[in-house]
């Protein structure tokens, strides 16, 4: 028998956002190991999900008291990092630096996926999320 599955385009998602946490608008967005969001960085148990398209301020809620709202499937161009990306990463996955910065695997602690390189300019690293 056929069936009507529901679908979106999964473009802008809310995720709801972690405990103490403030998420600034522009920032790469993960999810901690519990599920919620927190502005990325090279810790372990952490999942990248996109780019925050508003500032949520949830520095004094609990787990999930607010949602931010993050894009993905586009190329976003971030900042290079203290071991550059350059134009042989193309195609490859690059991993956080920071919540604004991305870097080659080599250079990081924990390996945290961002997305693609998929172009390199001279301030900054095109890439691929979701």
């Amino acid at each position: 028998m056929e069936r009507n599955t529901p679908y979106k385009d999964g473009n802008l998602i809310g995720l709801a956002v972690a405990a103490s946490t403030v998420i600034e608008a522009g920032k790469i967005v993960a999810v901690n190991t519990t599920g919620y969001a927190v502005e990325a960085s090279d810790a372990a148990g952490i999942t990248v999900m996109g780019i925050a398209q508003e500032t949520a301020d949830n520095a004094s809620g609990a787990d999930g008291a607010i949602n931010v709202v993050v894009m993905r499937g586009k190329a976003f161009k971030l900042k290079n990092g203290s071991t550059a990306v350059t134009i042989a990463g193309l195609g490859s996955d690059v991993v956080v630096e920071d919540d604004e910065t991305v870097t080659t695997a080599a250079a990081a602690t924990n390996d945290i996926v961002v997305g693609t390189c998929v172009g390199i300019d001279s301030d900054g690293v095109w890439v691929q999320i979701g």
